[in-house]
């Protein structure tokens, strides 16, 4: 179905990132640039997992040598809550903090954000900045405090994005705040950080990438967007694609397709871990700027509404989900779905990922794609789709309703949906191959 021409679709699109700064070695300079920022009291935040762990040492280690005066707050929640984001919050206020520092995943860089932005901000509500329908979605207006960003995963690109995301506990639903205002200052990409990560956290969180990746260069283009903002602080920081970000994305994109299998399959390949480290920050300046789509959209029911589903390799006392598990489960039927309107896009992602495209119909880019990413995640050993994480038929309907809320994702599908096509989205991922 072509899309209505409401006649007030955006006509321009914005490029908003952190300033990125990437090398072996770099997060020694974190305890200088926080000297230079006049940093007096600075709130340094991970997780219980990750204090323990040469990133966390090696951001200490800096702090001390260039005599930095801070606090360490390491009760970051993996996959966090409301409740989680209010008790870092409450930890930001109390500290009276002029520059922050996150060490950790996409989980400690939103925890961070979020701190960030209420201590700016101490007489909002906490539903002032969530984003609509769920919360208000208002514009930020005051100034925040600077956040030094150092991912140690390669997958959320949260270093360079204004986006932080939550599980909304009380709805079952994730949500989450996105600003420019809430990006990073700057983004330490060190790929010696990449060394401690296990391996099914090294392909969960490439999942992520590959996900960033495809979203953002098949999302909406930016001129079919509406409603064009009255005033530029309502442009939404996901605006659709648009010829900046589908640069990033695509270059995303062929490094997935180079390096993932290495990065999992080896955790002594450096080449490989580095490459993907740099790739998931790449997809954050891709999608950053245009926005995802319908797995992000579809993936927060499936982490949200979790069981007892408890993933290998995550050292944690909740079931959890993990992000780019619950994104890439449903990529071979969004991606079949979503076809029909940019099937040239399709095509070409899949020629990327490996498909020989020479005798390739136009008409068959869904199929295409969708097939070399099932065989993708086969070679990498991923749970057999939503069932194999301990989904049914039955949790269909509540599936559907946690997706319908997500709409500053799912407006951005190329193809509208009905929740009729999104029962049908969720029904063809139960299982995979």
């Amino acid at each position: 179905p072509e899309r209505p021409t409401l006649g007030n679709t955006d006509y321009a699109f914005e490029m908003a990132i952190s300033n990125i700064r990437y090398g072996e070695g770099v997060t020694r300079e974190i305890g200088m640039d926080l000297q230079n920022l006049g940093a007096r009291r600075v709130c340094l935040m991970t997780d219980k997992n990750l204090s323990k762990l040469p990133p966390v040492n090696a951001v200490l280690n800096s702090l001390a040598k260039y005599g930095i005066n801070f606090q360490m707050y390491d009760n970051v929640r993996v996959e966090p809550t409301d409740q989680s984001f209010l008790d870092a919050i409450q930890f930001a206020k109390k500290g009276e903090f002029d520059a922050y520092v996150a060490v950790g995943g996409g989980s400690v860089m939103d925890t961070c954000k979020a701190a960030n932005l209420y201590a700016a901000s101490p007489s909002s509500e906490f539903l002032d900045y969530v984003n609509a329908p769920i919360g208000k979605g208002k514009p930020v207006t005051v100034p925040l405090k600077p956040l030094i960003a150092v991912p140690t995963t390669s997958g959320t690109g949260s270093e360079t994005t204004g986006v932080a995301i939550f599980d909304f506990k009380e709805l079952k639903v994730k949500t989450g705040i996105a600003s420019r205002a809430i990006k990073p200052t700057l983004g330490i990409i060190d790929p010696l950080h990449t060394l401690s990560m296990p391996e099914r956290i090294v392909a969960n969180c490439g999942f992520d990438v590959l996900c960033h990746a495809l979203e953002s260069y098949t999302a909406l283009p930016y001129n079919e967007r509406s409603p064009c903002p009255s005033n530029p602080i309502n442009r939404p920081a996901y605006q659709g694609s648009n010829p900046v970000s589908d640069v990033w994305a695509l270059h995303a994109l062929r490094i997935v397709a180079k390096y993932l299998k290495r990065a999992i399959r080896n955790p002594e390949d450096r080449e490989a871990r580095a490459n993907m480290h740099l790739a998931s920050a790449f997809a954050g300046i891709g999608f950053g700027n245009a926005g995802v789509h319908l797995c992000h959209g579809m993936s927060y029911p499936i982490s949200g509404l979790v069981k007892t589903y408890k993933p290998k390799d995550y050292n944690v006392d909740h079931s959890l989900v993990p992000h780019g598990l619950s994104v890439v489960l449903t990529s071979p039927a969004v991606f079949a779905f979503t076809a029909q309107i940019h099937p040239e896009r399709h095509l070409e992602a899949a020629e990327i990922l490996g498909a020989d495209i020479r005798t390739a119909r136009i008409k068959d880019a869904g199929l295409i794609l969708a097939d070399t990413l099932r065989k993708f995640l086969f070679d990498l050993n991923v749970d057999d789709g939503l069932a194999a994480i301990g989904y049914s038929k039955a949790d269909i309907p509540a599936l559907v309703k946690g997706t319908l809320p997500q709409e500053r994702v799912t407006k951005l599908s190329p193809r509208p949906q009905t929740e009729e096509d999104l029962s049908a989205l969720f029904e063809a991922s139960m299982k995979l191959y």
